[in-house]
C-alpha cells in the first residue's frame, strides 16, 4: 500500500482536507514548477527555441501514461468542456437516434448534446439515478432497452461526481459498441486513480482535467481521440494544427493540411508553459505511485470512514458500487445546509453535493485525518 504522501504537500497538521474532488492541493514540486515557469516568462529571451516543443510532448506523454494511450493520440486542451465541444464538432450523431447521459452528471458531457439535439434531430436521454446506486446496471439497461430509438452516443462520466458511484466501463464500452454507438468518457474523477486502458476500452473520446485528482492546475486538460476520429476539423484553427504554417519559414502558409494524430485538436495558445509543466509534474507523480497502490490507500481511507460513520444516521453506497476515493453521505432526513460550514470552522473540509456530503481523500490524507473527520462529524452533526 502506498504510504501517506503528506510530507510532499504544504498541509498543516491541523488541517483535515478531504475535498480533492473539488480541487486538490498542489504538491510542493508542482508549486515549484509553477514558480520556475513564472520566472521563465519574466525573462523569455533565455528560452531555447525548442523549449516549448519539449513542454508539449512531456505533458502529452504524462497524460497518455495515465490512460494507457500513445502520446500521438492525446490532444492538449484547456478543459473537459472544450474537449466535448470538439467531439461535438467531429462526431456525426445520426438523426432519430438517442444520446445517453447520466442524470445530474457533470455539465460538460451533457449540455453539449442538449444544445445540439434539436438541430441534429436526436434526443438526449438521461439515465435516472438508480435507487440502489448501481450505475453500471442502470446504464446497461438503458442501452439494451427494448423499443428505444437507435443508440447514437453514450456520453458519461466513469465516476459520478455527486454520489461516488463507479461505473464498470469495460462492460459499458462493450455494450455501446455492440449497438454501434460512439462512446465519450469524462474521466475527471477517474484518471490517475482507477486503472484506465483506452486500448482495451476503445472509447471514441476520453477527457480529463488536472486540477482535481492528478494534482495539477486549472486550465489544463487532455483528450484522447481514437484514430478513427483523427481526420476531423478542430474546434479552433491554429498554426500548430497545420503541417506547414510557421512564422519562422520564408513562406508562411506553406502547407495547410492538418497535422497527423490528435495534435490537430490542440488548443490555441497551448504554449502556456507555466501551467503545462505544473500539470506534467503532477501527472508524473501519480504515474510513479501507480494505480494499484493509490487505490489500495484511498480505498482503505474511505472504508475506515464508512466504518467510523456507520452508526451516525447517514447512508453510503455499497463498497462494490462506489469509487475507492469518494464517499458520499446521504442523509435520510436531509442534510443541514450549514453542515459543511460548521465542519470547515473546525478545519475539516468536505463538499456539499446535491444534498449529500462528498468526502474525497487523496494521497496526502492519513488515518489521523479519517479519525478526526469521524469525531468532528459526529460532534458537529449531532
Amino acid at each position: 500500500m502506498l504510504p501517506s504522501q503528506r510530507a510532499l504537500f504544504d498541509i498543516p497538521r491541523d488541517v483535515c482536507f478531504m475535498n480533492a474532488a473539488a480541487w486538490s492541493p498542489l504538491p510542493l514540486a508542482v508549486q515549484e514548477a509553477g514558480r520556475a515557469g513564472v520566472g521563465r516568462k519574466g525573462q523569455p529571451w533565455k528560452l531555447d527555441g525548442q523549449f516549448m516543443a519539449g513542454q508539449h510532448e512531456r505533458a502529452r506523454k504524462a497524460a497518455a501514461a495515465l490512460i494507457g494511450a500513445d502520446p500521438v493520440d492525446v490532444a492538449l486542451i484547456p478543459s473537459v468542456g472544450y474537449g466535448v465541444s470538439t467531439a461535438g464538432k467531429v462526431l456525426a450523431i445520426p438523426r432519430g437516434s438517442r444520446v445517453l447521459v447520466l442524470q445530474d452528471d457533470h455539465t460538460s458531457p451533457v449540455l453539449e448534446w442538449m444544445s445540439r439535439a434539436e438541430a441534429g434531430g436526436f434526443t438526449v436521454e438521461p439515465v435516472p439515478q438508480p435507487t440502489d446506486g448501481d450505475w453500471t446496471s442502470a446504464v446497461l439497461e438503458a442501452i439494451e432497452r427494448n423499443g428505444a430509438a437507435p443508440l447514437g452516443l453514450v456520453s458519461i462520466s466513469s465516476v459520478h461526481w455527486s454520489d461516488g458511484g463507479a461505473l464498470d466501463m469495460p462492460r459499458v464500452a462493450a455494450a455501446a459498441k455492440a449497438k454501434g454507438a460512439a462512446l465519450l468518457i469524462d474521466a475527471t474523477h477517474d484518471a490517475g486513480v482507477r486503472r484506465i486502458d483506452v486500448k482495451t476500452l476503445d472509447p471514441d473520446f476520453l477527457i480529463f482535467p488536472t486540477y482535481k485528482w492528478v494534482l495539477g492546475p486549472y486550465g489544463r486538460a487532455f483528450m484522447y481521440v481514437a484514430k478513427r476520429h483523427q481526420n476531423g476539423v478542430p474546434l479552433e484553427q491554429t498554426a500548430p494544427a497545420r503541417k506547414g504554417v510557421a512564422a519562422e519559414q520564408k513562406v508562411y502558409f506553406r502547407d495547410l493540411s492538418y497535422a497527423d494524430g490528435a495534435r490537430r485538436y490542440d488548443m490555441g495558445e497551448r504554449d502556456h508553459f507555466i501551467t503545462l509543466e505544473m500539470a506534467a509534474v503532477g501527472m508524473e507523480m501519480m504515474a510513479g505511485w501507480g494505480n494499484g497502490p493509490i487505490v489500495e490507500r484511498l480505498g482503505m481511507l474511505t472504508d475506515r470512514l464508512a466504518e467510523g460513520l456507520g452508526n451516525s444516521g447517514v447512508r453510503v453506497l455499497d463498497r462494490k458500487l462506489r469509487a475507492p476515493h469518494l464517499l458520499c453521505l446521504h442523509f435520510p432526513k436531509g442534510m443541514a445546509d450549514d453542515l459543511p460550514q460548521r465542519l470547515a470552522a473546525e478545519n475539516v473540509h468536505a463538499a456539499p453535493r446535491l444534498g449529500r456530503l462528498r468526502i474525497s481523500p487523496h494521497v496526502y490524507n492519513d488515518e489521523e485525518d479519517v479519525d478526526r473527520f469521524v469525531e468532528t462529524f459526529k460532534r458537529v452533526a449531532r
